[in-house]
C-alpha cells in the first residue's frame, strides 16, 4: 500500500502589529493657530490628544497602553481644574496691582518684549523658537525661580492672554502662591491706553 505524506499547515494566530500614523516633529496647537508646539510638550488645550508613535494593539502591551491613557486623562483633568482656579483680572485691575507693588512677569518672546512692554516688567518667555515653530520653554519655572520667591505677588501676562494662563497654572503647580493672570495680555493693556515702554524710549533715556 502506498504511503501518503501529509504536509502540516500551521496557521499563525499571532496578532497583527501595526503602527499608528506618525506625526511630524511639530504639531499645530488646536485652537492656537499661530503657535506650533513640540508633540513632546503640547499645550494644556491639546494635552492628551496625541497618540504614541509606536503604540501597538498586541495583548502584551494593550493593558499598559490603556493604563497610560487613563493616567494621561487624569493629568489633563487635573491641569484643567488647575486652570480654573487661577485668578484672572482685567488690565485695569492688573495696573492697580502693579502700582500696589505686584511684580509684572512678561512671558512673551524676547522680540515681542523688545517691541514694547510694561515698565519694570521681567521678561521670561514661556514659548521659545524651535525650528520653524515654537516650543515650550522647558526651563521656564527654573528661570522664574531665579527672579522671584515662591510667595511673591506676580502678575503674569503675555500678548493676548492665552499663554499667560498656562504659565500661571504651571507656576501655581510649582507652589508659587501669589500668581495672578492678566486677561487680554499686553495687547489689551496697550489698547486701554495704559503706559508702555519701548526699546527706543529706553535707548533715549540711556543717551
Amino acid at each position: 500500500m502506498p504511503v501518503l505524506h501529509v504536509s502540516a499547515v500551521v496557521l499563525s494566530t499571532a496578532p497583527t502589529v501595526f503602527r499608528t500614523q506618525a506625526s511630524s516633529s511639530t504639531t499645530p496647537c488646536g485652537g492656537h493657530g499661530e503657535v506650533s508646539v513640540s508633540q513632546a510638550n503640547p499645550c494644556i488645550a491639546c494635552l492628551g490628544t496625541h497618540t504614541p508613535v509606536d503604540a501597538t494593539r498586541s495583548p502584551s502591551v494593550s493593558s499598559s497602553w490603556t493604563s497610560s491613557n487613563r493616567v494621561r486623562r487624569l493629568q489633563v483633568q487635573a491641569r484643567h481644574e488647575e486652570l480654573l482656579t487661577i485668578r484672572t483680572v482685567p488690565v485695569q485691575v492688573a495696573h492697580e496691582l502693579i502700582n500696589a507693588g505686584h511684580h509684572y512677569l512678561d512671558v512673551r518672546t524676547a522680540e515681542e518684549f523688545a517691541a514694547g512692554h510694561v515698565e519694570g516688567s521681567v521678561n521670561i518667555p514661556y514659548l521659545v523658537k524651535m525650528g520653524p515653530g515654537m516650543s515650550k520653554n522647558l526651563k521656564f519655572v527654573e528661570d522664574v525661580s531665579r527672579e522671584f520667591d515662591k510667595d511673591d505677588e506676580i502678575v503674569v501676562a503675555c500678548q493676548s492672554g492665552r499663554c499667560s494662563l498656562m504659565a500661571a497654572a504651571e507656576l501655581r503647580a510649582a507652589n508659587f502662591s501669589g500668581v495672578t493672570d492678566m486677561g487680554g495680555g499686553y495687547s489689551a493693556w496697550k489698547e486701554s491706553g495704559l503706559p508702555v515702554q519701548t526699546h527706543r524710549a529706553q535707548q533715549a533715556r540711556k543717551a
